[in-house]
């Protein structure tokens, strides 16, 4: 447990007076019988070492990480591990340029939030530079950065193969569960990337399955919306 200031102080006193009293008493031993030779001055008895305060080391202060990411889902689908992740940059990161709308404005945006997804160790849109499936937001509360759902995958544009099915919900939905026409019901728990208001969930659908509906829940799993039109 580390010592107060204060505390510190009083130890290196203590400590100052039991070297001086040992110094002291070591003289007295070796000198000779007669009058009594002068006192050394308190500064030479006590020693160097018992003179110097001890100074406060101020605690490094905190830094805010400059990109925080967090894991959304992973698993394993048709033999093959699969992963989503949230990518949050608190400052538009260097090399990335803000997209122009059709209508020549450039977007706006003082950060970037990223979806990072995986098949088989393959990054779903890498074809598109390191800033594909990035958004750019406002800070770490922006609501465009909730209210999307999307299928994706390595082929046909997330409509073959392996694919996966993620969810930026807005903040009351506590997950959403995947319902496939063989009866099997895939849910996932709605994720938040820590001191920013960006969430999503995400659920792996194999090859060959077909959705019927996607349903999404508040945390007294009250069914809050229903999607049919995804396949």
């Amino acid at each position: 447990m580390a010592l107060s200031i204060a505390r510190k102080a009083g130890v290196a006193a203590a400590a100052a007076v039991a070297i001086g009293a040992v110094t002291f008493g070591a003289s007295a031993m070796a000198s000779p019988s007669g009058p009594s030779a002068p006192s050394a001055p308190a500064a030479d008895r006590a020693g160097a070492p018992a003179a110097v305060a001890a100074k406060a080391v101020a605690a490094p202060k905190k830094q805010t990480p400059q990109v925080v990411t967090q894991l959304i889902g992973k698993g394993r689908v048709d033999g093959l591990r699969w992963s989503v992740a949230l990518e949050f940059h608190r400052t538009l990161p260097q090399g990335y340029e803000l997209p122009t709308s059709p209508v020549g404005t450039p977007a706006r945006g003082t950060a970037l939030l990223c979806q990072r997804m995986y098949i088989g160790g393959v990054r779903i849109d890498h074809q598109g530079g390191p800033w594909s499936d990035c958004q750019p937001v406002n800070g770490t509360q922006d609501p465009a950065g909730s209210g999307d759902m999307g299928l994706w995958g390595l082929h046909g544009k997330g409509t073959t193969g392996s694919r996966l099915m993620v969810s930026n919900p807005e903040a009351d939905i506590a997950y959403g569960i995947v319902n496939l026409t063989d009866g099997t019901h895939l849910k996932a728990t709605t994720i938040t990337v820590p001191g920013t208001h960006y969430r999503a969930w995400a659920v792996a659908i194999p090859n060959g399955k077909t959705i019927t509906t996607v349903d999404q829940y508040d945390s007294h799993h009250q069914r809050l919306t229903q999607d049919t039109e995804w396949r």
